[in-house]
């Protein structure tokens, strides 16, 4: 089993930007996927980003794609999810989680071991 904690989130205004950080515990992290969701109140946990075990492949929900970017450096155990243009549609708890295989994944399903979640609350 792997433990992650993700920090980095906060409150920040339209357009800026915040970076997120998981750390993990556990020997097998640097060999599985990992992945970020996302769940706004009133509404089900939605996939945002995903990376492979090596960080040669990431995947972005469209509503991200190309502002957000997922990276990971497996020597530190930590993963990161990079987010600029920040809209308010983005104010969400931001989980990240390791998935079962090495490859990416973009559904809950596929992942073992979640996060806490930190709050992202962007103002307008």
């Amino acid at each position: 089993q792997v433990q992650l904690v993700e920090s980095g989130g906060g409150l920040v205004q339209a357009g800026g930007s915040l970076r997120l950080s998981c750390a993990a515990s556990g020997r097998t992290f640097s060999s599985k996927g990992m992945g970020w969701f996302r769940q706004s109140p009133g509404k089900e946990r939605m996939f945002v980003a995903t990376i492979n075990w090596s960080g040669s492949y990431t995947l972005y929900a469209a509503s991200v794609n190309g502002r957000f970017t997922i990276s990971r450096d497996n020597a530190l155990n930590t993963a990161y999810l990079q987010m600029d243009s920040l809209k308010p549609e983005d104010t969400a708890v931001y989980y990240c989680a390791v998935a079962r295989a090495p490859q990416s994944a973009t559904t809950e399903g596929e992942y073992d071991d979640w996060g806490q979640g930190t709050q992202v609350t962007v103002s307008s």
